[in-house]
């Protein structure tokens, strides 16, 4: 059964992945081994940090590869980072721009935020890349799709 993935980026990120039309998925130095475990078939949800948002979701369609070409991408954290770890994908659901799924409103519908409740919802989303449920996948698709 396929994965299913939240993936944390910029709102300036995510907009540079519009522009490429979601045609690739590419992931900080630190997650070549969570990037290598996707298959083709798996999901990924955008969450746009800051503005606590989910803002689309791509389908892997091939194996996770190693390119240090610069995509433009930006890492407060990490000002060199140049996300080598990519992933092909193509877009299943991407909300119109600045349509966005403000999570704050939702977080009682998913596993992955319910224990946080809307105050703590940081923490949810520590790191680059989470695993979540098949259910959560479902929910957050349904909800895009009213907003692409």
């Amino acid at each position: 059964m396929p994965q299913a993935w939240i993936t944390v980026n910029s709102y300036d990120n995510f907009e540079i992945l519009r522009k490429r039309k979601f045609d690739l998925a590419p992931f900080k130095s630190s997650r070549r081994k969570q990037s290598g475990d996707m298959r083709p078939g798996d999901r990924i949800v955008y969450y746009l940090v800051g503005r606590v948002e989910f803002a689309g979701v791509v389908e892997v369609t091939g194996e996770a590869y190693e390119d240090h070409t610069d995509l433009g991408f930006e890492s407060e954290g990490k000002p060199d980072e140049d996300y080598p770890f990519r992933i092909a994908t193509k877009p299943v659901v991407i909300a119109k721009r600045d349509n966005y799924q403000d999570v704050r409103e939702i977080t009682e519908l998913l596993d992955k935020t319910r224990a946080f409740g809307p105050k703590k919802l940081g923490m949810a989303f520590r790191g680059n890349l989470h695993r979540i449920s098949q259910a959560d996948l479902e929910v957050i698709e349904g909800i895009l799709r009213q907003r692409a």
